[in-house]
């Protein structure tokens, strides 16, 4: 899931998150960072699934009809 981070690695970013945002800001980071990449996610499927433009579908249909 990280790639080549180890234990060792994930602890040490970890503990200098924890010095320097603090215990108390340490989990709204957390939730705001978890928030952020659930929307990705959701705008990612969402692109996946909008409907082929109308004026392709058109454009083919117009073609055939020249010919």
């Amino acid at each position: 899931m990280f790639g080549s981070l180890g234990a060792p690695e994930i602890l040490v970013i970890f503990v200098v998150a924890l010095v320097v945002f603090g215990p108390s800001k340490l989990p709204e980071f957390g939730k705001s960072l978890g928030e952020a990449i659930r929307g990705f996610k959701k705008a990612a499927d969402d692109s996946e699934k909008t409907p082929i433009d109308d004026s392709q579908s058109r454009g083919k249909t117009t073609e055939t009809d020249k010919s």
